[in-house]
């Protein structure tokens, strides 16, 4: 009975999964820019995988198998967002520009913030 039970629960993960990696190829195709794509790509892909390996664990009958589908779900969770923005910001310095109806551009903001606040070389500051 409790084979049936997980049998179904792993059914529905792995379609849920294969909904959200949908979701996530849709966006690439769909939306206008690199950052607008890269994002659907990490945030729905990552999860997509994730549900699907968590339904290979519940799957499972091999506790090593289990054991290691967990630790791709963590994996996932620790790289795949930390390379996304990684892979953004170098496209930001790359120059590849935001689609035209983004609203604002925080990086751009905040690196001409970071500019006016540092001095000018070869002027006096209160320290010198």
């Amino acid at each position: 009975m409790i084979d049936l039970i997980l049998n179904y629960i792993a059914g529905i993960l792995i379609l849920v999964g294969a909904l959200f990696t949908l979701t996530a190829s849709i966006g690439l195709l769909r939306l206008p820019d690199l950052y607008t794509r890269m994002h659907a790509a990490s945030k729905a892909g990552t999860l997509g995988s994730c549900v699907v390996l968590l339904a290979l664990a519940l799957q499972s009958n091999d506790a090593a198998i289990a054991l290691r589908a967990l630790a791709g779900i963590l994996f996932f969770l620790l790289t795949v967002p930390i390379s996304s923005h990684l892979l953004a910001k170098a496209a930001h310095g790359a120059g590849y520009n935001l689609w035209e109806h983004s609203k604002r551009d925080d990086l751009t903001i905040a690196e001409e913030k970071a500019r006016r606040a540092k001095p000018a070389a070869g002027t006096k500051t209160p320290d010198n």
